[in-house]
């Protein structure tokens, strides 16, 4: 006979910060379907930024109830770790919203291409480059990706997370290939980054479905549950967790599953590298250390010498080979596998401060990462952005303000006192101390100083160095580039000189529910 079948129970509030920003993307959508051409890309802008702010109002207003709470059948957890990265990823996301938006660097009119669909070299793609118009898919492309990202640290679902895991990439991957310049650099980045995309996506699902047979579900409560239970064969979890973390590890960018971060990196549009570079890996760290922390939470013994493994390789590798890199976003992209390692050293350390130092770091390298990326913009030549080392000789010279901003931003990245980085990095390595990982702290303090190493050569060749006769020129922003720098700017030093406000806000917020 057949048997009702009751719908779920859900609770809309809150999911109010997800959902107004897939709503925003959806209406992008919608915008491109009806608003004339000449009138898209100012409503694909407000359109974007108002569903941001709208969605970050949501999250204040979440957070302030303070209640943490299973929701959507315990797909989804709302505690303080989810509200606190989901603000995080509003407030980032606008600043890549306003990078998107800048036209005024391209003497063509911006750094997306007019139309993605043409053949790079071709006739067509030549005359469309010098062309004003612009592919304006790109802004709702950029919501449904942010949306994603605001849903991935929420989720306490395993296959709810791969479904985000999914929704925030496959939108990445087409973005990548969007650079007006250098087409051919920009789509085999795209092409890249979605086969080794597609790759780790496989590894993640597989780890469910072993997870599943281990514990008879996808739920972190559940899987928790059954990894304290004795008499049960470990073979499933341990290739379940190791299969997780390559999925997991990717989006993170660490080692060895780093090998798509410099291409793309550098072969993408700035404003979308600047997207993936902090809001990607905010993401990413929120979903990989609810997993941990929730799911495996018992099992810390089994799963920690791994990550400790990769934390090490992770440092290694970044501080080493960034050393080595003559393009500015390559060397910005090992950066930025570096700090993966950083970051990871506060993860291993599997206490609440722990957290609370993750969290920080998560919020201090965004706003630096961003404003970083948006100098790199800056500096341009007659073929678009001038990335090459040698290129940035003298710029001191050329534009003081410029080389003054980008130094101050890459002290922050190689953790200079007064600075967020400094603070970031000592709060995760004093976690790191309490939590018996002093090893891996020693070996954090050396890959510091080996970073600080190639941040200060690049200081060295603006201010010390002769500018070249053909050098590049570095463009006046308008005030979408100008607000996103400034804002990035002023957070890396007042979170370098106050930086206790937040570091009490990420506290109070580091507290899974299970």
């Amino acid at each position: 006979m057949p048997t009702d079948i009751q719908a779920p129970s859900i609770a809309y509030l809150p999911l109010l910060p997800i959902l107004i920003v897939f709503g925003a993307a959806t209406l992008g959508v919608l915008v491109e379907a009806f608003v004339p051409a000449h009138q898209r890309r100012l409503s694909q802008v407000v359109v974007a930024v108002a569903g941001l702010v709208a969605s970050l109002g949501a999250v204040i207003y979440l957070a302030a109830d303070g209640t943490s709470r299973l929701v959507a059948e315990s797909a989804l957890a709302i505690d303080g770790p989810a509200l606190f990265l989901q603000g995080t990823l509003c407030v980032l996301g606008i600043g890549s919203i306003l990078l998107l938006s800048e036209r005024r660097l391209d003497r063509s009119g911006g750094v997306v291409v007019s139309q993605a669909a043409n053949a790079p070299g071709s006739r067509e793609d030549l005359r469309l480059a010098e062309s004003s118009h612009v592919q304006t898919e790109v802004y709702p492309l950029a919501m449904f990706a942010l949306g994603g990202m605001l849903l991935f640290p929420a989720c306490n679902n395993l296959l709810l997370m791969f479904v985000a895991l999914e929704v925030l990439s496959l939108p990445l991957y087409l973005m990548a290939g969007l650079a007006r310049r250098r087409r051919l650099l920009s789509q085999e980045a795209a092409l890249k980054y979605f086969l080794l995309g597609a790759f780790a996506s496989a590894f993640f699902l597989y780890g469910v479905a072993l997870l599943y047979g281990y514990a008879g579900s996808v739920d972190l409560g559940d899987i928790l549950t059954a990894t304290s239970q004795a008499g049960k064969s470990d073979g499933l979890l341990y290739l379940g967790v190791a299969m997780l973390g390559v999925g997991l590890l990717f989006k993170v960018g660490a080692v060895p599953f780093q090998a798509w971060t410099p291409d793309v990196y550098q072969g993408s549009p700035t404003p979308v590298t600047a997207l993936m570079a902090a809001c990607t890996k905010v993401a990413a760290f929120g979903a990989l250390l609810r997993v941990f922390y929730v799911g495996f939470g018992t099992s810390q013994w089994d799963w920690r010498p791994m990550l400790w493994a990769v934390a090490i390789l992770t440092m290694v590798v970044g501080a080493i080979l960034a050393v080595t890199q003559t393009d500015v976003k390559r060397m910005l992209a090992y950066s930025s596998i570096a700090h993966t390692g950083f970051i990871l050293v506060g993860v291993i350390a599997i206490n609440k401060s722990g957290l609370s130092g993750t969290l920080f770091y998560l919020l201090t390298y965004g706003f630096t990462t961003i404003a970083s990326f948006a100098v790199v913009g800056l500096v341009r030549d007659s073929a678009g952005e001038a990335t090459h080392l040698a290129q940035w000789a003298g710029l001191g010279k050329r534009s003081p303000l410029v080389a003054g901003v980008f130094a101050l931003l890459l002290f922050a990245l190689a953790g200079i006192p007064l600075t967020s980085g400094f603070m970031a990095k000592f709060a995760v390595f004093k976690a790191a101390t309490e939590g018996g990982a002093t090893a891996l702290v020693v070996v954090g303090v050396i890959a510091s100083a080996v970073t600080a190493f190639f941040y200060a050569r690049v200081v060295v060749l603006m201010f010390f160095q002769e500018p070249t006769v053909d050098g590049p020129t570095v463009a006046v922003p308008s005030a979408y580039t100008a607000v996103t720098i400034a804002v990035g700017v002023a957070f890396t030093v007042i979170l370098g000189i106050v930086p206790q406000p937040v570091l009490d806000l990420a506290g109070k917020a580091a507290t899974f529910i299970r």
